[in-house]
């Protein structure tokens, strides 16, 4: 059996007829570029985060990148966020002239330990970035309370958490604002790059709307050296069809998770989801010893596991300028050495997970 840990050809399969009349739409207006479509998503996606603005651009990093400058993120500034995430939080960070600050993990939810923020303050932070790693919501009350203390703004990195819930709100509803990416393979993916900011600040959507398109406010007129990261229309209509669609694929996907943590229970170390939380598992990710001899044998089943992340943000080249080493972050490096993503999706039969727990017992012996 051929399991992926993520199954694209599945998911349109099952909406085809949506998705080409879609495409099809925006090919017949041959309005590729600021189409109407854009425009309905962000008010569609904004709403689904219980957000009042939506801002559309190319991708989520582009997202980060200009919520951050929105904020005033500049040279010589520092933002706070985790090391235990994909590197283009940190990027977007890079782009904007100023420095990640980077924390340590909860160990059970692989988020950022809001107790070990406040340590790392200083005059020059502007604002703490907590990422809503696979899907998981960070703790945000803890960490919505020492920037208010502090006077900080809080972005939140909502990349791979499309619909999760904190306390019963929508996650990308907590702070100043939030960033989505809607990479394929994402909760709610496009057929190629986007992404998407949502806030309750106007002034801060007008702004990123703006210098997302050139810094114009009209046709020929740029108020300030901008950017071009739109999203283009094309992405806009496919969005729109799957949005009707995500909360019944995130059902399935708790769904999955929870077959996978009956089956698993005592064997490997399960996802742990905190009662106040509504996880939408972008990854099933569990912990199991000698994990690349693991991962190895169930690739050998036909089983696309995978890592994320396997090199932490303070251990990768490219931010070796930030002076950190190995053992500044324990519970970041040992979730790195033992994590392993398992194949999960929102088609995904109860014969495939059996098989996945099944191989996985086996690769464990």
């Amino acid at each position: 059996m051929k399991i992926p840990l993520c199954d694209l050809k599945a998911q349109y399969q099952s909406i085809q007829g949506e998705i080409d009349d879609a495409i099809k739409g925006v090919i017949s207006k041959t309005s590729f570029i600021q189409g109407e479509d854009v425009r309905l998503l962000e008010r569609e996606f904004a709403a689904f985060c219980l957000a009042k603005h939506g801002v559309a651009v190319a991708s989520g990093t582009d997202a980060l990148h200009l919520a951050l400058l929105s904020m005033g993120v500049g040279p010589d500034d520092e933002v706070i966020t985790s090391t235990h995430t994909f590197t283009a939080t940190a990027s977007a960070v890079c782009h904007c002239g100023a420095k990640p600050v980077l924390v340590d993990i909860d160990p059970r939810t692989y988020n950022i330990d809001p107790a070990k923020i406040e340590e790392r303050i200083t005059p020059r932070t502007k604002v703490i970035m907590p990422v809503h790693l696979y899907g998981q919501p960070a703790d945000m009350d803890p960490i919505l309370a020492v920037a208010a203390k502090h006077g900080l703004a809080v972005l939140e990195d909502a990349c791979q958490a499309h619909g999760a819930e904190y306390r019963g709100k929508k996650v990308g509803s907590l702070g100043a604002a939030a960033c989505y990416s809607f990479y394929p393979g994402k909760n709610l993916g496009a057929y190629g790059d986007a992404g998407m900011i949502v806030t309750g600040d106007e002034g801060l959507a007008k702004w990123c709307t703006m210098m997302a398109d050139h810094g114009r406010t009209e046709k020929y007129s740029h108020d300030h050296v901008g950017y071009g990261k739109r999203m283009d229309t094309l992405q806009a209509a496919i969005l729109r069809a799957k949005l009707r669609h995500l909360e019944a694929w995130t059902e399935a996907r708790r769904g999955i998770a929870a077959q996978y943590n009956r089956k698993l229970a005592g064997i490997v170390e399960t996802p742990y989801e905190p009662e106040w939380a509504r996880a939408v598992y972008h990854l099933y990710v569990v912990r199991v010893p000698e994990r690349d001899r693991v991962l190895g044998r169930l690739k050998e089943a036909g089983i696309g596991a995978g890592i994320h992340y396997p090199i932490p943000l303070h251990l990768q080249p490219a931010y070796r300028e930030l002076g950190y080493s190995r053992g500044d972050f324990p519970q970041t490096e040992q979730a790195a050495d033992s994590i392993l993503s398992l194949p999960i999706f929102p088609e995904m039969t109860e014969e495939q997970v059996d098989y996945v727990v099944e191989q996985l017992k086996i690769a464990l012996h």
